[in-house]
């Protein structure tokens, strides 16, 4: 019978953990030794690529001070991402023998330089196509919310969520690109936030869609996210601390609410009824304009046409060593033709347009991250029917927000003894502040709820 795990340390998130760490409660070689031995144990089984964690010189000594935002704070990096003197296979072993990075991608410096300890590379998708988060290659990283059925943890950042979830990192740098860091902290209990892209720089990451891409992390809080955000954006987040009396939310009726499983179904109406109650104006819209998405993508969609650009020499020769059922959605934008890129690309800008304009006036939109539970890993690991089914769900909500150029934050509003549910507030591009306080607002009334 399932059961799922309780809540993790105190010493789960960065504030906490800093608190902790000024008052001499703890010593910062105890916080990254404890991480370590985190990533070691069996609850982090494939999590960590082989021979991919840096060096363990690094938690022998505590750096001095604490004047950087992340001072001894370990953060997990996806594979994605270069980090000098490793090779960057992006979950696949097309690449595993590539030269190694000879510099940090521009977030990894930008953690650095913030303080942060890196804890070791974690394992993904391969190359960063799926939500579901399993890897023939590498093994998939078991979800740790239950302790009885081994569920799939969500992906592409499916390392990068285990790794926050079970205490092997307090923050997993990831990619979004429709839905990869929303979607594993939503299946695993977490906070994950999805920035405009254009707010950090994806230079050093490997690419999967470049008009999507985002470079964005997991963490235990909001306030966390804050504070990542900041040094991965190299930006501060203005918060007015709007009360959410003030704050009028919609909830969209078109497609985000269908296919909901009960668990999904429960924590959504409840979640709705607290922020009611804590006095928020929440009006059910249409938004007809999300059912115009599937005759936009028909082609292919974005992910498809410049995943296939980045791979077409390296796929033709290596097909056979890909997974399958990432070589079959890389290969959908073989038949894709200029014009119909350029159609595309216009589409999507026409589709925004509209979006935006029926945007204006709430302050996010609140759906479901996803519609289901983590299903389990066997249900879909030898099943190509029930994976692309899996898949085309938990992807169905989050590349929504891809598809705007918007913001959006997953956050646990499942109850104790349920399975982890995301409920996912959102807005268009450029929104993040606002969405970001009114996160600090949501998670609060929630957390006060249980």
């Amino acid at each position: 019978m399932s059961q799922t795990r309780p809540p993790d340390s105190p010493l789960a998130d960065i504030h906490s953990t800093r608190e902790a760490l000024k008052s001499g409660e703890t010593r910062a070689d105890e916080v990254l030794a404890r991480a370590a031995a985190v990533s070691r144990s069996a609850a982090c089984r494939h999590v960590y690529m082989p021979a991919s964690l840096d060096s363990m010189e690094q938690l022998k000594a505590a750096p001095a001070g604490l004047a950087r935002p992340l001072e001894s704070i370990p953060v997990s990096v996806k594979d994605l991402f270069d980090v000098a003197g490793q090779t960057t296979a992006a979950g696949s072993t097309v690449l595993a023998h590539a030269p190694a990075a000879t510099a940090d991608c521009l977030a990894v410096a930008r953690l650095r330089a913030a303080g942060a300890v890196l804890a070791g590379r974690t394992n993904m998708v391969e190359f960063a196509f799926s939500g579901v988060g399993t890897n023939p290659h590498y093994g998939t990283p078991v979800n740790p919310a239950d302790t009885g059925v081994e569920r799939i943890p969500g992906g592409s950042s499916s390392g990068a969520a285990v790794s926050v979830a079970t205490g092997a990192a307090m923050v997993g740098l990831g990619s979004d690109t429709g839905g990869s860091i929303r979607i594993p902290a939503a299946l695993c209990g977490i906070v994950g936030f999805k920035s405009t892209a254009r707010l950090v720089p994806t230079t050093g990451a490997l690419p999967l869609s470049t008009s999507l891409d985002t470079v964005c992390a997991l963490t235990h809080s909001v306030r966390d996210a804050v504070t990542v955000h900041e040094v991965l954006a190299a930006r501060t987040v203005q918060l007015a601390g709007k009360p959410l009396s003030s704050c009028r939310l919609a909830v969209a009726r078109t497609l985000m609410q269908d296919g909901m499983d009960s668990t999904v179904t429960q924590a959504f109406e409840r979640a709705l009824q607290v922020l009611r109650q804590a006095g928020a104006q929440i009006e059910y819209i249409a938004l007809d304009e999300i059912g115009d998405l599937a005759a936009i993508n028909s082609t292919g969609g974005l992910s498809a046409a410049e995943s296939y650009a980045w791979h077409r020499q390296l796929i033709a020769e290596h097909e056979a060593d890909y997974d399958p059922r990432v070589a079959r959605r890389i290969l959908r934008g073989a038949s894709m033709g200029a014009a119909d890129y350029i159609d595309l690309l216009a589409a999507r800008r026409q589709w925004t347009d509209r979006m935006q304009t029926r945007l204006d006036g709430v302050d996010a939109v609140l759906s479901p991250t996803v519609p289901i539970v983590a299903p389990s890993i066997a249900s879909v690991l030898h099943d190509d029917d029930e994976f692309f089914r899996v898949n085309g769900l938990l992807l169905r909500n989050t590349s929504v927000v891809n598809m705007l150029d918007g913001c959006a934050i997953s956050l646990p509003c499942h109850t104790p003894g349920q399975l982890p549910v995301g409920l996912m507030l959102w807005h268009a591009a450029l929104r993040d502040d606002t969405l970001l306080d009114l996160a600090l607002q949501v998670e609060s009334a929630l957390t006060q709820s249980l």
